[in-house]
């Protein structure tokens, strides 16, 4: 039996699923299989993976069901003790296998391993935009509000919560890896990798980018969410509205759509007025500013020259003190 099932949902990924598994086979943890669901692409999929010749990895092909679907089908039929799961077009990290097993094995009490993620361009060039999160223990309070898992290939989730927990929801069509984070921290505790050990590859025609209804189905996990928890909890309810709202902001920036970002932005006030103080609130209204005033171009510039001109007074410090 292998320790560790990574299951790798596919829907015409062929451009990138390549290098994806080609990242899961320079893992340093080499106690694995690797599950690929066809969800039922119309690329060269299955003749691609008719050529494989590592035993470790698997193709099993369905009708298309969705991620939800994809990733239920993979929990059925894996064997491993820890469940990893990797979108088709994302990275890892060699280590990243390795620092979530040990994790796992030496606290009984977690369900669910996180890492920090890197965002990366389309060719999976990484940027500077690092997505951190260091909550753990019992974070239920926190990820009903907001999605503590910035990316679906980061979490590694041991077995038991599944069959404790029931599969993922396959009547969502987005936001359904939020859904099932947060029934998980109802029962079980979360630890982090405080390191970034995966590239998220940002898409313009990725799912999460089709905001209508991306934004339609986050609010359906909060109505679920919140539907049955004790009254003295339903105060978060409206955060989470309002989190929902303003995560979807920064989205449109892919396309430079300002408008649209400054509307969900807007939105997001609406349900949580509070939001106004907070830095993402902020910054987000900064970052479409600066790109009106100067363009995408000279904006980059102006963070490029910032950035130089911060190395230079560390570099300064440094030579005085030494």
């Amino acid at each position: 039996m292998p320790k560790v099932s990574v299951i790798i949902p596919a829907y015409n990924a062929m451009t990138y699923l390549p290098e994806t598994l080609e990242s899961v086979m320079a893992q340093t943890f080499t106690d694995f299989e690797v599950l690929i669901i066809n969800d039922g692409s119309s690329d060269h999929i299955v003749e691609w993976a008719s050529r494989l010749v590592e035993a470790r990895v698997k193709l099993i092909s369905q009708e298309n069901q969705g991620s939800a679907g994809a990733r239920n089908t993979g929990i059925a039929h894996s064997q491993g003790k820890y469940i990893a799961f990797l979108d088709a077009d994302d990275l890892w990290e060699p280590t990243k296998l390795e620092k979530q097993v040990h994790c796992l094995d030496e606290n009984p009490e977690v369900g669910l391993v996180n890492t920090w993620v890197v965002n990366a361009d389309e060719q999976g060039n990484p940027t500077n935009n690092v997505l951190t999160s260091n909550d753990e223990g019992d974070v239920w309070k926190q990820i009903a509000v907001e999605n503590l898992i910035f990316c679906g290939s980061a979490p590694m989730v041991r077995r038991c919560c599944f069959e404790t927990l029931g599969e993922f929801d396959q009547s969502l069509r987005s936001a359904e890896d939020w859904d099932m984070w947060i029934r998980i921290a109802s029962r079980y505790s979360f630890a982090v990798v405080k390191e970034s050990l995966v590239f998220y590859r940002q898409r313009p025609t990725s799912k999460s980018n089709n905001l209508q209804f991306h934004i339609q189905h986050r609010l359906k996990v909060i109505d679920k969410t919140f539907q049955s928890v004790p009254k003295e909890l339903l105060y978060l309810k409206g955060q989470a509205y309002g989190r929902a709202y303003l995560s979807v902001a920064w989205k449109p920036l892919l396309n430079s759509d300002y408008k649209t970002a400054l509307y969900f932005r807007q939105q997001a006030l609406v349900y949580y007025p509070q939001l106004r103080y907070t830095e993402g609130y902020i910054r987000l209204g900064l970052i479409v500013a600066g790109r009106r005033w100067l363009g995408t171009q000279g904006y980059r510039r102006g963070l490029a020259l910032i950035g130089f001109m911060r190395k230079q007074r560390n570099l300064l410090k440094q030579w005085i003190l030494s």
